[in-house]
């Protein structure tokens, strides 16, 4: 008689040391050597080799040996090639994959990080002195102190923690709502269970004690200097808040009726409730020396010329409003539009009324994510996302399972051929679709696909919306002089415009579109290099201290998350869907916070590891 075999407790066991240790990879801490981190995949390979070939039981073993040496600066001149002759020999005669990706890994490396290898062998050091940082604060675009905020947060101090926050970012509402939250991505919390919910915290703050409601810092003494800002986005604004706290004189000019650009006309109500938006706004035209100007499109109203004769700097936070179309045949069709487009006529009140109809939305990221629930809300009788890869699904998780609750149908693995519009009346009515297969991944580590001998497939709708990205009104600036570069303004990591002096550029208009704590974060960077350029180094002291760090005993604590509307309520209407956390949520997850500016930054303070 056969008998299933028990699975060994021990396999039990470590699969729990193994779910562990997923985290502490995922939590890699931002600064380290990369040599450190690939010697450390190369030790876990060799635990993993059962033994039986040589290559792999002894080369990976030598190879370990070689990398150890560059890393203690022991490295003879011909490690790196001798390095890779191994691992190339290894590669090619290993049995099975363990040997054969650990090789491959290291070979990598040497592609990768030849500069790494260069500087621990020719000068016994990392080419960048390799230390690590405070994660969140690495990690956050715009660099606000997280465990400060945190800090005041449990302590209670909400007042105190939207002041920390506006020492670099001045859109803590904005933010708390929208932002993706990169500095939660490596936050050293995941090693014990999981990462702090950071922007939680900051709604939690912003709900307690409005922007509005905090006094902004006074501003310096005023320098007699003028800048004119283009564009009241969260980029432009950013750079007049601290621009005005510089002491200088700022005007802000906006082509739309209210400031805000796409945090108010391109992210729906129910994520960023606009009068929420307005605190933000609200605070920072309190800051100094602001004037703001709507209604008004520079090249259209005010010459471009004239800003550069009448201002002593100029900054153009114009952002990427315009939506794409694709290159195709019908792409100008009635009920064919941008998801943009689409996302902006919402937020006007221009939305329309979709009851009965058929949506289909092109695309996988945010925005994309953002049409295609507000059309859920405009009562679509379906609506179906397509895209051609998983990977095209750029978009938070938590926004796509948000869409998926509210009856959002996803298909991927279809790629879009064509447009197919009514004979008589010219509109949409139906998409072709090719069905694809996966192949091989890409250097970027993306799958690629083919297409699949299936046939292509009619998609019937009544309306289209296109998620293929935005971009930037940039042709008065072109027609201006200004450098451009595929309808983008070309500019410098310090926001400068080459050969063009005291005219600065930086968010979406420079980059394309990204997110908005990026937007702020560029807006940031010119504020300063602005004020340098008028010959000042204005520096903006913290107003707020941090309570004192207390030590934490790292017991294993669930994360408190935001809950949502139920769905089936939610998707009628553009109320916002997020509820605050409970005080007791607020102070228990800023309890979790293991306040790494203290006890985890030894490495700032002139420790150097390994390297």
């Amino acid at each position: 008689m056969r008998m299933l075999k028990p699975r060994s407790s021990m396999d039990d066991r470590m699969d729990i040391v193994l779910n562990k240790f997923r985290s502490r990879l995922n939590s890699y801490p931002p600064g380290m050597c990369p040599l450190v981190l690939y010697r450390s995949i190369l030790q876990m390979s060799m635990n993993q080799t059962c033994g039986k070939c040589v290559p792999c039981r002894d080369g990976l073993v030598e190879a370990d040996r070689l990398l150890g040496s560059v890393l203690k600066g022991d490295a003879a001149p011909d490690t790196a090639e001798r390095l890779r002759e191994l691992c190339t020999m290894i590669a090619e005669t290993a049995d099975c994959a363990v040997g054969v990706v650990a090789a491959n890994t290291v070979l990598d490396s040497l592609r990768e990080f030849a500069d790494e290898y260069e500087s621990h062998i020719g000068h016994r050091r990392c080419v960048e002195q390799a230390v690590q940082t405070v994660p969140c604060v690495t990690l956050c675009p715009a660099h606000v102190d997280v465990p400060g905020y945190v800090a005041l947060v449990g302590k209670g101090d909400y007042a105190g923690a939207v002041a920390k926050i506006r020492e670099r970012n001045p859109f803590p509402t904005a933010c708390a709502m929208v932002c993706e939250h990169p500095c939660e991505r490596k936050c050293r919390r995941a090693i014990v269970d999981a990462p702090i919910n950071i922007r939680g915290l900051k709604k939690y703050a912003v709900d307690q004690a409005g922007a509005d409601a905090v006094p902004a810092p006074a501003a310096n003494v005023p320098t007699g200097k003028r800048v004119a800002v283009v564009g009241g986005g969260p980029s432009g604004m950013t750079c007049a808040w601290f621009l005005a706290l510089m002491g200088h004189s700022v005007e802000i000019f906006d082509e739309h009726e209210k400031p805000g650009g796409m945090l108010r006309y391109g992210i729906p109500e129910y994520r960023l409730p606009k009068t929420r938006l307005d605190e933000d706004i609200s605070a920072i035209l309190s800051a100094g020396d602001v004037t703001l100007r709507c209604n008004t499109k520079i090249g259209r109203d005010i010459p471009f010329a004239a800003l550069r004769e009448n201002y002593d700097a100029v900054y153009l936070g114009l952002g990427a409003q315009l939506g794409n179309r694709m290159p195709m045949e019908g792409a100008d069709a009635p009920g064919v539009v941008p998801a943009a487009d689409f996302l902006q006529a919402v937020a006007n009140g221009n939305a329309p009324d979709l009851t009965g109809k058929k949506v289909v939305l092109i695309g996988g990221g945010n925005v994309a994510m953002d049409a295609a629930r507000s059309a859920v809300r405009l009562n679509a009788e379906t609506v179906h996302v397509f895209t051609r890869k998983r990977d095209d699904y750029t978009a938070l998780q938590s926004e796509i399972e948000s869409a998926m609750q509210e009856g959002v149908r996803f298909r991927t693995l279809l790629s879009f051929l064509n447009i197919e519009t009514n004979k008589e009346t010219g509109a949409v009515q139906a998409v072709w679709l090719q069905p694809e297969i996966v192949g091989e991944y890409d250097k970027f580590g993306f799958v690629t696909t083919e297409h699949s001998s299936a046939y292509p497939y009619r998609f019937k709708c009544d309306l289209l919306i296109m998620g293929v990205g935005q971009r930037s009104d940039v042709a008065d600036f072109a027609a201006a002089g200004l450098p451009t570069e595929r309808g983008r303004i070309s500019a410098d990591e310090t926001c400068q415009i080459a050969g063009m002096d005291g005219v600065f550029s930086g968010g979406d208009c420079v980059t394309g579109p990204s997110t908005a704590i990026n937007a702020i974060a560029a807006g940031q960077v010119a504020a300063f290099n602005i004020d340098e350029y008028l010959g000042y180094h204005h520096k903006l002291d913290s107003t707020v201290a941090a309570p004192p760090a207390m030590p934490n005993r790292c017991v294993p604590t669930g994360r408190a998350e935001i809950e949502e509307r139920d769905p089936f309520e939610r998707r009628r209407d553009f109320l916002h869907v997020e509820c605050s956390m409970t005080p007791e949520e607020a102070v228990r997850e800023a309890g979790r916070c293991l306040r790494c500016d203290v006890y985890g930054s030894g490495c700032m303070e002139g420790g150097q590891g390994e390297c």
